[in-house]
This record gives C-alpha cells, structure tokens and sequence, in this order.
C-alpha cells in the first residue's frame, strides 16, 4: 500500500507531523486504457498541481509511488487544505474528458509520531493514513480523529463522523471522518444516511413478518454522525494563521518618484457616509488621514475617469475607471483560452487591496467574522470569498451604494490598463514592480508588503498582481467558452469554487501576467487570499 511503512527505525529523530497519503482509483483500468497517456498525465499532474500544491501549503514532498505519493506537514490544517485543494484542482482538469479517463485520487491525512528519514517516515502514523487513503472515495478526502480535532473550527466546511474502525495492524480503533468541502454536502449527507436506516428497518420488519431473522453487521459501534464545521471565532482563526511578526514587512522602493504612500492606520469602528451635498475637491496628497479625504463630485454629474472617491471615512479609496474594449485571456494556459473581446462598462475600483485596518472595521461593527492581527495598512489576508461577501454587503448597507466584488472581466481589464502585454509593464518581469517570488526587489515570505509599496498601474491601482491572490464574483470554469462578453460575473448557483486573481507574494512571477487565473473553495480560508472591492457608477 502506498506510503505504509515499518513502525520502527532505529537511529533516526521523532516528530509529530501530519502524514497525507494519496494514491489514484483504477490506476491499472487506466493504464489498461491508454498506458502511456495516462502515465504522461500522471507526470505531469505531479509537476504543474501536486508538487507545487505541497510546496504551496509548506509541506514536504516525501516520496512517489508509482500512482501514489506520500507529503508531510507541520500542520494538519495546512495538510487538510492542500488535499482539498489538489482534489478540486483534479475535478477542474476532469471535466474536459470522459468519465472513463477521469484521474481521480484517494486522500488519508492522519496526525501523528513518526519517524524522520531524509528521505522517507516511517511508523503508525505514515499507516493510519494510508489505512485512510484506501478507504477513502475516488476523489474523497478521509480524515482521523485527530485531525479533526485540530481543524473543526477553522475550515468551513462539513465533516461526516465514519465512527471508529479497528485499521489492519494498528492497536486501537481510529475515529475517521469524510471532509465535506461543500458545506451543503453536510445536509445531503445527513439526508442520505436516514434514507439507509429507512431502508435498513423496513428490511428488518419484513424479514420479522416473515419469521427469519438477519444479522446485520456494522463497521463501528459508534452511528456515524454528521457534523458541520462553524466558522471560526476570532482567536481560534488567529491561531490557525499566526500573525505576521511586529516588524514591518520590506518595501520595494524607498520612496519612488511619484509613488503615493499607503493609505494610514484607520479609526473607528463604522464607516460614516459623507454628507454628498458637501462640496467636492480633489483628494489631497502626502499623509492626509482619511477622515480628512473630501467627498466625490454627485454621481449625477459627469465624474473624470481615473478620478478617487470614498463613500465614507473608513470606507476603501476608490478609482473610477472608464469603460471600453479588451481581448481578455492568452494562449498561454488552457485556463486562460480562448482569448475574447469583452466590453466593460465603466465602474470603479479599490486602488489598493483591502487592508487589515479596513477589515477590522467591519469585524467591529459584527458584520464580519475573524479579526486579523499585524499592520493596520497591510493587505488583509487569510480570507475566504464568503468572507469578502461579508464585506461587501456590509460596505452597501453602511453607505447606500452598489459595493460588490469586481467580475474576473473587470478585474483583467483594470490590471491590463489598455496594455496587451503578459504584464503590465510589458512582456519580461521588471525588478520592483509587483512583490511576488523573484520578481526583484526586498522579499519577505513571511507576509506581503503593506498596500501601496510598489508602483500603480496606468489607472492608478497599485498591487493588482502579487501582494495577496485577490477574489473576484465569478464561480470557476476551466475556460473561456461560453463567458459573457459584457464584462458580468459568469456566475452558477450554489458553485463551490470562486476565481481568484492577480496571484501572491508567495507565488512567482508567472502568477503575475495579467492573463493568470486561480481558483479556490469558497468557503475556506487561506493566509494568500485577500480582496479588493468593487462599485457600481
């Protein structure tokens, strides 16, 4: 079995780790089909999703074999991610072929002691899960016990309680648990287990009507139960997301000709609207306080595009961007084609992600959950789409306007600022223009500079490409064909997956090409995902 090992290896150090154990189901039926095209997509599943995957959620790659492969993490939050991650990442690539070819993975994440080789684990802990990946579904997730306990308030998502099962070579029964990623399966899941006791007792009435009796044999003693993960309090979603150190993160430049400061630390804890009968003016520069920012021209009137405005002290600095045309997407991913012309209406835009000090604002006035730590002009960060909708609606009902996330069309054409290159700034990475991996410049992995840092784009919007993966209305679609042209949301009922744009700083350079594209569970959390909003004119 993939990843089991000897309990005992004399010589080497200890550690608790979280063990994800994966392997493909009907791996020999496809090879049987097409040996040397599956074994081509095995390959390269491994270097372009589930190696990076890993390295993305800081764990270890441990081992390949043949079909399966064995990662260590520090963290089983971390490990939990990754597997859902790589598990939806599969079903994007499967949607494009027939069920038959479908490469779907079995997933076991297990927290426990194990031994440390430099190249392999060993113990109880490396068999628990891969006890746990063979019975897990075709594209499942299976969790332990102590897994469980770990992340339950800190992804949201639902867990269905297997009860405890006596694993093969292991002393004392295992608690197990499927990982639900779509909260909705928690319902369907509740509903289908009393469709079996349903039919389980009408069996039995029958069989006593009849006089015979049948034994009926269960896996555990304990009825599985379904339970669904609440999001998290403020403390415990700190605690699976440590806070940044107290020293800020590097800036790109000094002070760049031209370059306005990060927007300062923000007061109060509910944005209050400025009255729109007072008399406009043009934002002051330098180290103005917001509350001190001037209202915007009546939106009645004809407002200059590229032009700031704030709806409220506290509320996001906004830039008003024209409409127009644009070839949206490249050739350069399937994901990103076909390439299309799509017209945008005009709209404005945050000129920055939301930051930490904006954030908190709303978890003070309760209408967001999971307040952040760190530097109040930092990207707030660790943040699911839900999350963001949170926001959003908060913002509209605070101030009386249309505040919403920006469509994936609207987003590429505010990153692209009329240019047709791979970036922005043109078709090669330039040193100090965007904070992601190796693009030049301070780096520090541990946490994005503070909004601001590097220089704005033609529109005057500054870190639309690294800093933190941005969400945007769409649900995911593993193309272009069929999007709308009109430059809306391309949106599904109920889609458990949403786009994310612009990549991180965790990410490299290729994140950053305007055409990039990502995806991510709606609902869950993770420390490179932030936002910035947007509002209709």
């Amino acid at each position: 079995m993939p990843g089991e090992s000897t309990s005992h290896v004399i010589g080497s150090p200890r550690r608790l780790a979280a063990i994800l154990a994966a392997d493909i189901a009907g791996y020999s039926r496809l090879m049987g089909f097409d040996e040397e095209g599956t074994l081509a997509r095995l390959k390269r599943h491994r270097r372009e999703m589930i190696e990076p995957t890993i390295q993305e959620h800081f764990g270890r790659l441990i081992k390949t074999t043949g079909d399966g492969f064995l990662a260590m993490f520090d963290s089983p939050l971390e490990a939990v991610r990754c597997a859902i991650v790589i598990q939806q990442s599969m079903a994007a690539r499967n949607t494009s072929l027939p069920p038959e070819q479908w490469i779907r993975y079995r997933i076991g994440v297990n927290l426990g002691d194990v031994i440390v080789d430099p190249d392999d684990v060993y113990g109880d802990g490396v068999n628990i899960a891969a006890r746990l990946e063979n019975m897990a579904d075709p594209g499942g997730v299976y969790i332990s016990g102590g897994v469980y306990e770990q992340i339950k308030n800190k992804l949201v998502c639902g867990y269905q309680s297997l009860g405890d099962e006596k694993l093969k070579n292991i002393t004392d029964p295992v608690r197990i648990y499927r990982v639900l990623p779509d909260p909705a399966a928690v319902s369907r899941a509740t509903h289908a287990r009393w469709k079996r006791v349903a039919a389980s007792l009408v069996a039995v009435l029958a069989a006593a009507g009849a006089g015979s009796y049948v034994l009926l044999s269960q896996r555990s003693a304990v009825a599985p139960e379904v339970v669904a993960s609440q999001p998290a309090p403020a403390t415990a979603q700190l605690q699976a997301s440590p806070a940044p150190p107290p020293e800020p993160a590097p800036q790109a430049t000094a002070n760049p000709p031209g370059l306005p400061p990060p927007p300062p630390p923000l007061s109060g804890v509910l944005p209050i609207p400025i009255p729109q009968a007072a008399p406009a003016a043009t934002a002051p520069a330098g180290n103005t306080q917001v509350a001190a920012v001037p209202p915007p021209q009546p939106f009645s009137k004809p407002a200059e595009s590229g032009t700031s405005l704030r709806d409220c002290q506290g509320c996001p600095e906004l830039v008003r961007l024209p409409g127009g045309s644009f070839r949206m997407g490249s050739s350069e991913d399937p994901s990103e084609a076909p390439a299309h012309l799509v017209r945008v209406t005009a709209f404005a835009l945050g000129r920055y992600p939301v930051t930490v000090g904006e954030w908190n604002q709303c978890v003070a006035a309760n209408a967001c959950t999971a307040a952040l730590e760190g530097n109040a002009a930092a990207p707030a960060r660790n943040l699911s789409w839900a999350d963001a909708k949170q926001f959003v609606a908060w913002l509209s009902n605070s101030t009386g306007q249309n505040y919403r996330l920006p469509s994936e069309a609207e987003w590429e054409y505010a990153a692209r600022a009329g240019t047709t290159s791979r970036y922005w700034w043109g078709e090669k990475v330039v040193p100090k223009m965007a904070s992601c991996k190796g693009c030049g410049g301070a780096y520090d992995p541990r946490q994005p500079a503070p909004v601001g840092s590097f220089p704005a784009n033609p529109l005057g919007l500054h870190d639309l490409v690294g800093s933190v993966a941005q969400w945007v209305e769409d649900c995911w679609h593993p193309n272009y064909t069929g999007a709308p042209a009109d430059g809306s949301a391309w949106t599904e009922p109920n889609c458990r997956e949403n786009v994310l744009r612009g990549g991180s700083w965790r990410n490299d350079a290729s994140y950053a090409r305007s055409a990039s594209r990502a995806y991510y569970d709606s609902g869950v959390r993770y420390p490179a995902h932030g936002f910035r909003v947007a509002r209709s004119l």
